[in-house]
């Protein structure tokens, strides 16, 4: 599932080929896809739109719409955004179409069909149900390290799970979790409560850091906008990469094998002479 760089990258991406564009049309191929809009409200409310802004809250790239209105999407494990020619032939497994003034084509695809989209007013838009609960994003001022402690002091919860917890800390995801804990030289399963004060400064840092790193990268790659998520997907960050999906492969830190466990269906992998303490 793409976590805050990937989602991030691709709102970027986005905001670049259709800021400022008007939907001429827009079907919802797949009813699912926007369980609160029927086909008919989907069509209605965004055509003849202009796309003010598309940016991003957590793990939700955000439409922002003149009408008033945010397009609301989550992207889940297989969502892709593609801009089509006007000629093309639809993808597979598209589940809503945007055609703009050019003739040009927005597809959103789904092979697994989790991916959700949402529309709501602006002013509403903070009181929208996927985005009401979130923490303060990464990089804002109410990220701090003492926010993090006040967070990590009120559970019992392991570490790694208050980080994928998206309430208490916002855009982590599998991948980036365990590199951060790395960094920050933490146990990914001690209790988040008994974290020392000293040590919530060090993982606020590698938080960023990480974050920071992938984003960094992303935004030196070349888009291709029939591919627009693709060319964030293993598009070569995962070969720098501390300890995700490196089991048996030594520690870049100190040599140890890199370990990997497997609770509740989701792997941690982790250095056990780093982060063993």
């Amino acid at each position: 599932m793409p976590e805050l760089p990937e989602v991030e990258l691709v709102a970027r991406a986005l905001d670049r080929l259709v800021g400022g564009r008007v939907f001429v049309s827009a079907r919802l191929l797949r009813p699912g896809l926007a369980p609160a809009s029927t086909p008919r409200q989907f069509a209605h409310t965004l055509r003849g739109a202009r796309v003010e802004k598309v940016g991003r809250r957590g793990k939700h790239i955000l439409a922002e719409l003149d009408n008033g209105h945010v397009l609301i999407t989550h992207l889940r494990m297989t969502g892709r955004f593609l801009m089509l020619p006007a000629r093309a032939p639809l993808p597979k497994h598209a589940h809503a179409l945007f055609r703009l003034e050019d003739g040009r084509r927005l597809a959103f695809t789904d092979q697994r069909h989790f991916g959700l989209m949402k529309l709501t007013t602006a002013g509403l838009l903070s009181e929208a149900r996927e985005l009401r609960s979130l923490a303060p994003e990464p990089f804002s001022e109410e990220f701090t390290p003492a926010y993090l402690a006040g967070v990590l002091a009120r559970t019992g919860r392991a570490l790694k799970d208050v980080l994928l917890d998206q309430t208490k800390v916002t855009g982590l995801g599998n991948i980036y979790a365990a590199e951060v804990l790395h960094l920050a030289r933490l146990n990914p399963f001690g209790p988040a409560s008994g974290l020392a004060r000293r040590s919530v400064p060090r993982l606020h840092r590698a938080i960023r850091e990480v974050l920071g790193e992938a984003l960094a990268h992303g935004s030196t790659m070349n888009v291709d906008p029939e591919d627009i998520d693709g060319s964030y997907f293993g598009g070569g960050y995962q070969g720098r990469w501390r300890v995700y999906d490196r089991e048996g492969e030594p520690c870049r830190t100190c040599g140890t094998h890199i370990e990997r466990l497997s609770r509740a269906g989701r792997s941690t992998y982790f250095c056990p002479r780093c982060q063993g303490g």
